[in-house]
């Protein structure tokens, strides 16, 4: 995978508009849950990617800092060489003298092909600092957004309880409406009402008849008050 591609991909996952996806969905638990996870792998994914492109600038650091290393080794020992020569000649010895300045080019050939090299390093390693950058800042984008949707996710999920919540309660608040048990008590009411009526009823036609017998019965005591005085005026 190369650098631009890992670079856009990260890029392109972290600008994802999570909201737009969430108002499409038609189960968004299910679908945040399965969107949490494919986008956990991306991150995952992309990590493995950036600490490879990491591993690979970080190589190249280490051999443009054996290239500078090296550069500076080889002046010393062109330095070193170039003095002994200086020290010979002065002493006569023109052919020793020779060979070490010999050596001190070889060295001096060594320190400029070094330079070379790193010279040659830093605009790449200047080129991939600068990828690995954003890399980081686009993992780090990715995981504000997974944190945004584990947030989301909760909060709907959340939402989607108290609704189902609600609903069932409407429900049953609905059911009780259409039975209406009130009118059940009012008709068992106006049962009640009129069998009273009918005890009231049996009640006075009960004392009706006890006040047709005792007024027979008043009725005879005179008849038989009567028939005594009528008897006592012939006895006289």
């Amino acid at each position: 995978m190369s650098k631009q591609t890992i670079l856009g991909r990260v890029a392109q996952l972290a600008k994802a508009n999570v909201h737009a996806l969430l108002d499409q969905a038609e189960d968004p638990q299910k679908m945040l849950d399965q969107l949490i996870r494919d986008y956990a792998s991306n991150i995952s994914e992309a990590e493995e990617a950036v600490a490879s492109t990491i591993g690979n600038l970080r190589l190249m650091e280490q051999d443009h800092q054996e290239d500078v290393s090296a550069a500076r080794e080889w002046g010393e020992k062109a330095l070193a060489a170039s003095r002994k020569a200086d020290g010979l000649r002065v002493e006569g010895r023109t052919a020793e003298a020779d060979r070490f300045d010999n050596l001190a080019k070889v060295a001096l050939g060594r320190q400029l092909q070094s330079e070379k090299e790193a010279r040659t390093a830093e605009p790449t390693i200047a080129a991939q600092t600068e990828v690995v950058d954003k890399l980081k800042a686009g993992l780090d984008q990715m995981k504000v957004k997974l944190g945004e949707l584990q947030a989301r996710r909760d909060e709907l999920v959340a939402r989607a309880k108290s609704a189902q919540a609600r609903n069932t309660m409407m429900d049953a608040v609905k059911s009780i409406d259409v039975l209406d048990p009130t009118s059940e008590l009012s008709r068992f009411e106006d049962k009640v009402r009129r069998e009273e009526a009918r005890a009231m009823g049996k009640q006075e036609l009960a004392a009706s008849s006890l006040d047709a017998q005792f007024e027979q019965l008043d009725a005879l005591g005179d008849e038989a008050e009567i028939a005594a005085r009528l008897a006592a005026l012939k006895a006289a």
